[in-house]
Protein backbone atom coordinates (compact mmCIF):
# COMPACT_ATOMS: atom_id res chain seq x y z
CA UNK A 1 0.00 0.00 0.00
CA UNK A 2 1.09 3.70 -0.66
CA UNK A 3 2.56 5.13 1.97
CA UNK A 4 0.28 7.65 3.39
CA UNK A 5 2.13 10.38 4.54
CA UNK A 6 3.80 10.61 1.69
CA UNK A 7 0.62 11.69 -0.40
CA UNK A 8 0.16 15.61 -1.06
CA UNK A 9 -3.29 16.98 0.36
CA UNK A 10 -4.81 17.05 -2.89
CA UNK A 11 -4.09 13.71 -3.13
CA UNK A 12 -4.99 11.92 0.14
CA UNK A 13 -8.02 14.37 -0.66
CA UNK A 14 -8.97 12.49 -4.05
CA UNK A 15 -8.06 8.85 -2.53
CA UNK A 16 -10.50 9.60 0.50
CA UNK A 17 -13.50 11.18 -1.82
CA UNK A 18 -13.45 8.27 -3.57
CA UNK A 19 -13.71 5.76 -0.78
CA UNK A 20 -10.08 4.29 -1.67
CA UNK A 21 -8.67 5.12 1.86
CA UNK A 22 -10.27 6.04 4.69
CA UNK A 23 -9.54 9.35 6.99
CA UNK A 24 -8.77 7.00 10.12
CA UNK A 25 -6.53 5.06 7.95
CA UNK A 26 -4.66 8.65 6.42
CA UNK A 27 -5.13 9.81 10.30
CA UNK A 28 -3.73 6.51 11.96
CA UNK A 29 -0.43 6.92 8.85
CA UNK A 30 0.10 9.97 10.12
CA UNK A 31 0.25 9.69 14.35
CA UNK A 32 2.26 6.21 13.88
CA UNK A 33 4.80 8.46 11.84
CA UNK A 34 4.61 11.23 14.62
CA UNK A 35 5.52 8.21 17.54
CA UNK A 36 8.44 7.48 15.46
CA UNK A 37 9.82 10.58 14.53
CA UNK A 38 8.79 13.23 16.34
CA UNK A 39 10.93 12.33 19.23
CA UNK A 40 14.29 13.49 17.15
CA UNK A 41 12.34 16.32 15.29
CA UNK A 42 10.28 17.29 18.06
CA UNK A 43 7.77 19.40 16.09
CA UNK A 44 4.57 18.87 18.04
CA UNK A 45 4.17 20.44 21.72
CA UNK A 46 1.01 18.12 22.43
CA UNK A 47 -1.19 15.45 20.28
CA UNK A 48 -4.76 15.01 19.84
CA UNK A 49 -6.26 12.31 21.87
CA UNK A 50 -9.62 12.99 19.88
CA UNK A 51 -7.64 12.69 15.92
CA UNK A 52 -9.05 9.35 15.33
CA UNK A 53 -12.50 9.95 16.64
CA UNK A 54 -12.95 13.25 14.07
CA UNK A 55 -11.65 11.13 11.51
CA UNK A 56 -13.92 8.11 11.94
CA UNK A 57 -16.86 10.66 12.15
CA UNK A 58 -15.97 12.23 8.67
CA UNK A 59 -15.75 8.57 7.43
CA UNK A 60 -19.47 7.46 8.85
CA UNK A 61 -20.57 11.15 7.35
CA UNK A 62 -19.05 10.23 3.74
CA UNK A 63 -20.79 6.70 3.72
CA UNK A 64 -24.25 8.26 5.10
CA UNK A 65 -23.62 10.19 1.76
CA UNK A 66 -23.45 13.64 3.53
CA UNK A 67 -21.46 16.48 1.62
CA UNK A 68 -18.25 16.87 2.73
CA UNK A 69 -15.88 19.67 1.90
CA UNK A 70 -12.81 19.13 -0.69
CA UNK A 71 -10.51 18.49 2.32
CA UNK A 72 -12.31 16.10 4.67
CA UNK A 73 -10.70 13.73 6.68
CA UNK A 74 -7.47 15.19 5.65
CA UNK A 75 -5.19 15.59 8.46
CA UNK A 76 -4.07 18.89 10.03
CA UNK A 77 -1.47 20.23 12.47
CA UNK A 78 -2.03 23.63 13.99
CA UNK A 79 0.42 26.23 15.49
CA UNK A 80 0.31 26.76 18.78
CA UNK A 81 -1.01 30.24 18.76
CA UNK A 82 -3.74 29.51 17.69
CA UNK A 83 -5.91 28.67 20.36
CA UNK A 84 -8.25 25.27 20.83
CA UNK A 85 -10.65 24.02 22.93
CA UNK A 86 -9.75 20.67 22.90
CA UNK A 87 -5.71 20.94 23.34
CA UNK A 88 -3.78 22.90 25.27
CA UNK A 89 -2.72 26.75 23.62
CA UNK A 90 0.49 27.91 25.30
CA UNK A 91 1.80 30.15 22.60
CA UNK A 92 5.28 28.28 23.23
CA UNK A 93 5.25 30.14 26.78
CA UNK A 94 5.37 29.14 30.18
CA UNK A 95 3.30 31.61 31.20
CA UNK A 96 0.42 29.52 29.60
CA UNK A 97 1.51 26.05 30.33
CA UNK A 98 -1.90 23.92 30.50
CA UNK A 99 -3.69 26.97 29.06
CA UNK A 100 -7.07 25.54 27.73
CA UNK A 101 -9.47 28.01 25.35
CA UNK A 102 -12.90 28.84 25.37
CA UNK A 103 -13.19 29.39 22.26
CA UNK A 104 -11.57 27.72 19.00
CA UNK A 105 -9.83 30.02 17.08
CA UNK A 106 -11.16 31.40 13.65
CA UNK A 107 -9.24 29.18 11.54
CA UNK A 108 -9.26 26.28 13.73
CA UNK A 109 -13.39 26.52 13.83
CA UNK A 110 -13.27 26.68 10.29
CA UNK A 111 -11.45 23.84 9.83
CA UNK A 112 -13.03 21.64 11.75
CA UNK A 113 -16.15 22.76 10.10
CA UNK A 114 -14.37 21.61 6.55
CA UNK A 115 -13.67 18.06 8.00
CA UNK A 116 -10.13 18.69 8.56
CA UNK A 117 -8.56 16.21 11.03
CA UNK A 118 -6.41 18.20 14.14
CA UNK A 119 -3.22 15.75 14.65
CA UNK A 120 -1.93 18.35 17.15
CA UNK A 121 -0.11 21.87 18.40
CA UNK A 122 3.11 22.47 16.99
CA UNK A 123 6.20 23.84 18.44
CA UNK A 124 6.96 27.19 18.64
CA UNK A 125 9.55 30.67 19.49
CA UNK A 126 7.60 32.26 22.78
CA UNK A 127 4.77 33.99 21.62
CA UNK A 128 6.25 34.28 17.96
CA UNK A 129 9.10 36.08 18.99
CA UNK A 130 12.29 34.21 17.12
CA UNK A 131 13.14 32.67 13.85
CA UNK A 132 14.54 29.32 14.83
CA UNK A 133 12.05 28.23 17.18
CA UNK A 134 15.19 27.57 19.83
CA UNK A 135 13.33 30.42 22.01
CA UNK A 136 10.07 27.66 23.07
CA UNK A 137 9.74 27.38 26.49
CA UNK A 138 9.61 23.95 26.01
CA UNK A 139 12.70 23.28 23.69
CA UNK A 140 14.04 23.36 20.14
CA UNK A 141 12.39 21.84 17.22
CA UNK A 142 14.92 19.95 14.90
CA UNK A 143 15.11 20.39 11.24
CA UNK A 144 14.26 17.03 9.38
CA UNK A 145 17.17 17.78 6.93
CA UNK A 146 19.67 17.99 9.27
CA UNK A 147 18.54 17.57 13.07
CA UNK A 148 21.83 19.66 14.59
CA UNK A 149 19.85 22.86 12.20
CA UNK A 150 17.12 24.70 13.07
CA UNK A 151 13.66 24.50 11.02
CA UNK A 152 13.13 28.29 11.16
CA UNK A 153 11.00 30.43 13.12
CA UNK A 154 8.51 31.43 14.47
CA UNK A 155 6.66 28.52 13.37
CA UNK A 156 9.20 25.85 13.21
CA UNK A 157 7.17 23.51 14.35
CA UNK A 158 4.86 24.01 11.49
CA UNK A 159 7.48 24.10 9.02
CA UNK A 160 9.18 20.86 10.38
CA UNK A 161 6.17 18.51 10.58
CA UNK A 162 5.29 18.96 7.10
CA UNK A 163 8.33 18.51 5.70
CA UNK A 164 8.77 15.60 8.24
CA UNK A 165 5.39 13.53 6.56
CA UNK A 166 4.10 13.90 9.66
CA UNK A 167 1.20 16.02 8.43
CA UNK A 168 0.17 16.87 5.44
CA UNK A 169 -0.83 20.68 5.78
CA UNK A 170 -0.25 23.00 9.08
CA UNK A 171 -1.40 26.58 9.96
CA UNK A 172 1.15 28.98 11.15
CA UNK A 173 1.41 32.60 11.46
CA UNK A 174 3.52 35.23 9.90
CA UNK A 175 4.73 38.59 12.16
CA UNK A 176 8.07 39.55 9.79
CA UNK A 177 8.90 36.12 8.07
CA UNK A 178 7.14 33.15 10.34
CA UNK A 179 5.60 31.11 7.79
CA UNK A 180 7.97 32.18 4.92
CA UNK A 181 11.49 31.72 6.71
CA UNK A 182 10.37 28.39 7.78
CA UNK A 183 9.43 27.26 4.88
CA UNK A 184 13.00 28.21 3.27
CA UNK A 185 15.37 26.33 5.39
CA UNK A 186 13.01 23.13 5.46
CA UNK A 187 12.10 22.88 1.86
CA UNK A 188 8.35 23.34 2.06
CA UNK A 189 5.66 26.00 0.96
CA UNK A 190 4.28 28.57 3.14
CA UNK A 191 2.00 32.01 2.23
CA UNK A 192 1.62 34.82 4.07
CA UNK A 193 -1.92 36.01 3.31
CA UNK A 194 -3.10 39.89 2.08
CA UNK A 195 -3.07 41.58 6.08
CA UNK A 196 -6.69 41.17 7.05
CA UNK A 197 -7.24 38.36 4.45
CA UNK A 198 -7.49 35.54 7.10
CA UNK A 199 -8.94 36.26 10.40
CA UNK A 200 -7.02 36.62 13.48
CA UNK A 201 -9.91 36.01 15.72
CA UNK A 202 -8.35 33.15 18.66
CA UNK A 203 -4.29 34.00 17.63
CA UNK A 204 -2.69 34.78 20.52
CA UNK A 205 -1.37 38.58 19.40
CA UNK A 206 2.16 38.90 19.14
CA UNK A 207 1.69 42.46 16.83
CA UNK A 208 -1.73 43.02 15.77
CA UNK A 209 -0.98 45.50 12.71
CA UNK A 210 1.52 42.43 11.30
CA UNK A 211 0.42 39.18 12.50
CA UNK A 212 -1.27 36.79 9.71
CA UNK A 213 -2.32 33.34 9.55
CA UNK A 214 -1.73 31.42 6.89
CA UNK A 215 -0.84 27.68 5.34
CA UNK A 216 2.54 25.42 5.56
CA UNK A 217 1.93 22.60 3.33
CA UNK A 218 4.18 20.70 0.79
CA UNK A 219 3.10 21.77 -2.50
CA UNK A 220 1.76 25.50 -3.70
CA UNK A 221 -2.09 23.59 -4.65
CA UNK A 222 -2.25 22.31 -1.07
CA UNK A 223 -1.62 25.91 0.36
CA UNK A 224 -4.41 27.00 -1.47
CA UNK A 225 -6.57 24.16 -0.78
CA UNK A 226 -6.08 25.27 2.74
CA UNK A 227 -6.51 28.83 2.17
CA UNK A 228 -9.81 28.63 0.56
CA UNK A 229 -10.44 26.92 3.92
CA UNK A 230 -9.68 29.15 6.40
CA UNK A 231 -10.05 32.42 4.73
CA UNK A 232 -12.81 35.02 3.80
CA UNK A 233 -14.34 37.67 5.82
CA UNK A 234 -14.82 37.25 10.22
CA UNK A 235 -17.16 39.95 11.79
CA UNK A 236 -15.08 38.75 15.08
CA UNK A 237 -11.97 40.28 13.56
CA UNK A 238 -12.19 44.09 12.69
CA UNK A 239 -9.37 44.17 10.73
CA UNK A 240 -10.89 41.56 8.47
CA UNK A 241 -11.33 42.34 4.86
CA UNK A 242 -15.40 41.96 4.17
CA UNK A 243 -15.27 41.17 0.09
CA UNK A 244 -15.21 38.00 -1.27
CA UNK A 245 -11.94 35.82 -2.79
CA UNK A 246 -11.13 33.67 -5.35
CA UNK A 247 -10.64 30.12 -4.78
CA UNK A 248 -6.89 29.72 -4.10
CA UNK A 249 -6.84 26.09 -5.07
CA UNK A 250 -8.26 27.06 -8.83
CA UNK A 251 -5.44 29.57 -8.85
CA UNK A 252 -2.47 27.34 -8.30
CA UNK A 253 -4.18 24.51 -10.82
CA UNK A 254 -4.32 27.39 -13.45
CA UNK A 255 -0.59 28.25 -12.41
CA UNK A 256 0.54 24.73 -12.83
CA UNK A 257 -1.59 23.97 -16.31
CA UNK A 258 -1.21 27.17 -18.16
CA UNK A 259 1.09 29.53 -19.60
CA UNK A 260 1.65 32.37 -16.57
CA UNK A 261 4.52 32.78 -16.83
CA UNK A 262 4.96 34.02 -20.48
CA UNK A 263 4.64 37.90 -20.22
CA UNK A 264 4.90 37.69 -16.35
CA UNK A 265 6.76 41.18 -14.92
CA UNK A 266 9.40 40.05 -12.18
CA UNK A 267 10.68 42.87 -10.10
CA UNK A 268 13.85 42.15 -8.72
CA UNK A 269 15.06 44.49 -6.45
CA UNK A 270 18.62 46.79 -6.88
CA UNK A 271 19.34 47.54 -4.01
CA UNK A 272 19.09 43.77 -2.54
CA UNK A 273 23.03 43.25 -1.83
CA UNK A 274 24.37 39.93 -2.59
CA UNK A 275 27.31 39.85 -0.58
CA UNK A 276 24.73 39.22 1.99
CA UNK A 277 23.56 36.20 0.65
CA UNK A 278 25.34 32.88 1.28
CA UNK A 279 26.38 31.81 -2.32
CA UNK A 280 24.08 28.72 -2.40
CA UNK A 281 20.64 31.09 -1.80
CA UNK A 282 21.98 33.34 -4.54
CA UNK A 283 22.88 30.50 -6.84
CA UNK A 284 19.42 29.56 -6.90
CA UNK A 285 17.36 32.20 -7.03
CA UNK A 286 19.44 33.29 -10.15
CA UNK A 287 18.75 29.73 -11.45
CA UNK A 288 15.00 30.24 -10.28
CA UNK A 289 14.92 33.81 -12.15
CA UNK A 290 16.66 32.51 -15.23
CA UNK A 291 14.37 29.17 -15.22
CA UNK A 292 11.11 32.04 -15.49
CA UNK A 293 12.83 34.12 -18.14
CA UNK A 294 13.29 30.54 -20.38
CA UNK A 295 9.70 30.13 -19.79
CA UNK A 296 8.78 33.54 -21.33
CA UNK A 297 8.67 35.90 -18.21
CA UNK A 298 10.37 39.81 -18.08
CA UNK A 299 13.06 40.25 -15.34
CA UNK A 300 13.00 44.22 -14.55
CA UNK A 301 15.47 45.68 -12.35
CA UNK A 302 13.21 48.16 -10.01
CA UNK A 303 14.50 49.91 -6.43
CA UNK A 304 12.41 50.07 -2.99
CA UNK A 305 15.38 52.30 -1.62
CA UNK A 306 13.39 52.38 1.84
CA UNK A 307 13.52 48.31 2.00
CA UNK A 308 16.71 48.53 3.71
CA UNK A 309 15.60 50.34 6.78
CA UNK A 310 12.65 47.83 7.13
CA UNK A 311 13.94 45.84 9.98
CA UNK A 312 14.93 48.65 11.50
CA UNK A 313 11.31 49.81 11.87
CA UNK A 314 9.69 46.57 12.07
CA UNK A 315 12.08 46.06 15.43
CA UNK A 316 10.68 49.37 16.73
CA UNK A 317 7.05 48.80 15.73
CA UNK A 318 6.78 44.70 16.91
CA UNK A 319 8.51 45.34 20.61
CA UNK A 320 6.19 48.45 21.11
CA UNK A 321 3.10 46.18 19.96
CA UNK A 322 4.47 43.28 21.94
CA UNK A 323 4.89 45.51 24.70
CA UNK A 324 0.86 46.49 24.96
CA UNK A 325 -0.49 43.07 23.67
CA UNK A 326 1.58 40.82 26.78
CA UNK A 327 0.70 43.28 29.41
CA UNK A 328 -2.59 40.71 29.52
CA UNK A 329 -0.39 38.19 31.39
CA UNK A 330 -0.59 40.05 34.14
CA UNK A 331 -0.76 36.90 36.83
CA UNK A 332 -4.65 38.49 37.66
CA UNK A 333 -7.05 36.83 34.75
CA UNK A 334 -5.69 33.58 33.31
CA UNK A 335 -2.25 31.96 32.73
CA UNK A 336 0.90 31.56 35.53
CA UNK A 337 -0.03 32.89 38.99
CA UNK A 338 3.66 32.88 41.65
CA UNK A 339 2.56 33.73 44.84
CA UNK A 340 4.51 35.88 46.62
CA UNK A 341 3.87 35.52 50.65
CA UNK A 342 2.86 39.30 52.02
CA UNK A 343 3.54 40.75 48.92
CA UNK A 344 1.51 43.20 47.06
CA UNK A 345 -0.20 42.59 43.96
CA UNK A 346 2.93 44.41 42.03
CA UNK A 347 4.68 42.41 43.66
CA UNK A 348 3.29 38.70 41.99
CA UNK A 349 2.73 40.28 39.28
CA UNK A 350 6.80 40.92 38.66
CA UNK A 351 7.57 37.48 40.12
CA UNK A 352 5.06 35.87 37.38
CA UNK A 353 6.50 37.38 34.47
CA UNK A 354 9.93 36.85 35.25
CA UNK A 355 8.92 33.27 35.85
CA UNK A 356 6.93 33.08 32.88
CA UNK A 357 8.84 34.52 30.09
CA UNK A 358 11.45 33.94 28.32
CA UNK A 359 14.99 35.80 27.78
CA UNK A 360 13.54 37.11 24.07
CA UNK A 361 10.40 37.91 24.77
CA UNK A 362 11.76 40.10 27.97
CA UNK A 363 14.10 41.89 25.73
CA UNK A 364 11.32 43.16 23.27
CA UNK A 365 8.82 44.32 25.87
CA UNK A 366 11.68 46.19 27.25
CA UNK A 367 12.31 47.52 24.23
CA UNK A 368 8.92 47.88 23.50
CA UNK A 369 7.98 49.58 26.74
CA UNK A 370 10.76 52.32 26.21
CA UNK A 371 9.85 52.85 22.52
CA UNK A 372 6.33 54.11 23.51
CA UNK A 373 7.34 56.05 26.56
CA UNK A 374 7.34 59.53 27.15
CA UNK A 375 9.49 61.76 25.16
CA UNK A 376 10.87 58.67 23.13
CA UNK A 377 7.55 58.06 21.09
CA UNK A 378 8.43 59.88 18.57
CA UNK A 379 11.85 59.69 17.80
CA UNK A 380 11.46 55.53 17.98
CA UNK A 381 8.17 54.72 17.14
CA UNK A 382 6.82 57.22 15.53
CA UNK A 383 9.57 57.41 13.01
CA UNK A 384 9.51 53.67 12.51
CA UNK A 385 5.91 53.93 11.43
CA UNK A 386 6.61 56.76 9.34
CA UNK A 387 9.89 54.59 7.14
CA UNK A 388 6.70 52.13 7.11
CA UNK A 389 4.93 54.37 4.95
CA UNK A 390 8.29 54.80 2.91
CA UNK A 391 8.06 51.11 2.19
CA UNK A 392 4.66 50.93 1.81
CA UNK A 393 5.26 53.62 -1.36
CA UNK A 394 7.92 51.62 -2.40
CA UNK A 395 5.53 48.38 -3.29
CA UNK A 396 3.31 50.86 -4.96
CA UNK A 397 6.03 52.42 -7.17
CA UNK A 398 7.26 48.51 -7.40
CA UNK A 399 3.87 47.09 -8.33
CA UNK A 400 2.63 50.12 -11.06
CA UNK A 401 5.40 48.45 -13.37
CA UNK A 402 5.63 44.78 -12.19
CA UNK A 403 3.35 42.17 -11.43
CA UNK A 404 5.34 40.74 -8.49
CA UNK A 405 8.54 41.24 -6.98
CA UNK A 406 10.79 38.58 -6.39
CA UNK A 407 13.74 38.01 -3.42
CA UNK A 408 15.38 35.35 -1.85
CA UNK A 409 13.04 33.94 1.30
CA UNK A 410 15.81 33.98 3.28
CA UNK A 411 19.83 34.93 3.44
CA UNK A 412 21.19 31.56 4.21
CA UNK A 413 20.26 27.98 4.77
CA UNK A 414 18.81 26.93 7.91
CA UNK A 415 21.82 27.22 10.19
CA UNK A 416 23.44 25.28 13.15
CA UNK A 417 21.07 25.30 16.19
CA UNK A 418 23.08 27.20 18.91
CA UNK A 419 25.06 29.29 16.21
CA UNK A 420 22.96 32.43 16.55
CA UNK A 421 21.07 32.30 19.46
CA UNK A 422 23.08 34.34 21.45
CA UNK A 423 23.04 37.29 18.81
CA UNK A 424 19.62 38.69 18.86
CA UNK A 425 20.72 41.12 15.60
CA UNK A 426 22.05 38.28 13.40
CA UNK A 427 18.96 36.36 14.34
CA UNK A 428 16.43 39.09 13.46
CA UNK A 429 18.78 39.94 10.35
CA UNK A 430 17.04 36.24 8.86
CA UNK A 431 14.31 38.08 8.22
CA UNK A 432 15.37 41.37 6.10
CA UNK A 433 13.78 40.15 2.50
CA UNK A 434 10.54 38.95 4.65
CA UNK A 435 9.55 41.81 7.02
CA UNK A 436 8.34 44.49 4.14
CA UNK A 437 5.41 42.47 3.20
CA UNK A 438 4.63 42.72 7.03
CA UNK A 439 5.30 46.28 7.21
CA UNK A 440 3.10 46.94 4.13
CA UNK A 441 0.42 44.45 4.78
CA UNK A 442 1.19 42.97 1.06
CA UNK A 443 0.79 39.12 0.50
CA UNK A 444 4.02 36.99 0.35
CA UNK A 445 4.70 33.06 -0.91
CA UNK A 446 8.31 31.08 -0.05
CA UNK A 447 8.17 27.80 -2.53
CA UNK A 448 11.50 25.87 -2.68
CA UNK A 449 13.91 27.27 -5.50
CA UNK A 450 16.59 23.79 -4.80
CA UNK A 451 19.74 23.11 -2.77
CA UNK A 452 22.59 25.00 -2.18
CA UNK A 453 25.46 23.47 -3.78
CA UNK A 454 27.54 24.09 -0.46
CA UNK A 455 25.56 22.38 2.51
CA UNK A 456 22.86 20.78 0.26
CA UNK A 457 20.34 22.58 2.72
CA UNK A 458 16.54 23.70 1.18
CA UNK A 459 16.24 26.95 -0.42
CA UNK A 460 12.98 29.32 -0.87
CA UNK A 461 12.61 31.45 -3.70
CA UNK A 462 10.07 34.33 -2.37
CA UNK A 463 7.44 35.94 -4.56
CA UNK A 464 5.09 39.28 -3.27
CA UNK A 465 2.55 40.69 -4.94
CA UNK A 466 -0.06 43.63 -4.31
CA UNK A 467 -2.53 43.53 -1.53
CA UNK A 468 -5.33 41.24 -2.18
CA UNK A 469 -3.42 39.63 -5.12
CA UNK A 470 -2.73 36.38 -3.14
CA UNK A 471 -4.34 34.56 -5.97
CA UNK A 472 -1.47 35.74 -8.60
CA UNK A 473 0.87 34.34 -5.68
CA UNK A 474 -0.90 30.92 -6.37
CA UNK A 475 -0.93 31.12 -10.08
CA UNK A 476 2.94 32.17 -10.20
CA UNK A 477 4.26 29.76 -7.73
CA UNK A 478 2.45 26.53 -8.87
CA UNK A 479 4.18 27.67 -12.62
CA UNK A 480 7.41 27.82 -11.24
CA UNK A 481 7.28 24.80 -9.06
CA UNK A 482 6.23 22.39 -12.33
CA UNK A 483 9.26 24.34 -13.76
CA UNK A 484 11.45 23.31 -11.36
CA UNK A 485 10.27 20.10 -10.41
CA UNK A 486 12.83 18.67 -12.78
CA UNK A 487 15.97 20.32 -11.43
CA UNK A 488 14.58 20.00 -7.71
CA UNK A 489 12.37 17.21 -7.99
CA UNK A 490 9.79 18.94 -5.41
CA UNK A 491 9.87 18.21 -1.40
CA UNK A 492 7.62 15.18 -1.57
CA UNK A 493 10.73 13.16 -2.79
CA UNK A 494 13.08 11.64 -0.16
CA UNK A 495 15.79 14.37 -0.72
CA UNK A 496 16.81 15.07 2.26
CA UNK A 497 19.05 12.01 4.10
CA UNK A 498 16.60 12.43 7.64
CA UNK A 499 13.73 11.23 5.92
CA UNK A 500 15.79 8.72 3.56
CA UNK A 501 16.93 6.87 6.19
CA UNK A 502 17.11 5.42 9.42
CA UNK A 503 14.07 7.90 10.31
Amino acid sequence: MTDLTRLSAADLADRLASREISSVEATRAHLDRIAAVDGDIRAFLHVSDHALEVAADIDRRRGAGDRLGPVAGVPLAIKDVLVTTDMPSTSGSKILEGYLSPVDATVVARSRAAGLVPLGKTNMDEFAMGSSTEHSAYGATHNPWDLDRIPGGSGGGSAAAVAAFEAPLALGSDTGGSIRQPAHVTGTVGLKPTYGGVSRYGAIALASSLDQVGPVTRTVLDAGLLHDVIGGHDPHDSTSLAEAWPSFAAAAREGARGDVLKGLKVGVIKELPDSGFQAGVSASFRGALAAMEAHGAELVEISAPHFEYGVAAYYLILPAEASSNLAKFDSVRFGLRVDVPGGTVEDVMAATRDAGFGDEVKRRIILGTYALSAGYYDAYYGSAQKVRTLIQRDFDTAFAQVDVIATPSAPTTAFRLGEKIDDPLQMYLNDVTTIPANLAGVPGISIPSGLAEEDGLPVGIQFLAPAREDARLYRVGAALEAVLVDSWGAPLLDRAPMLGGAL
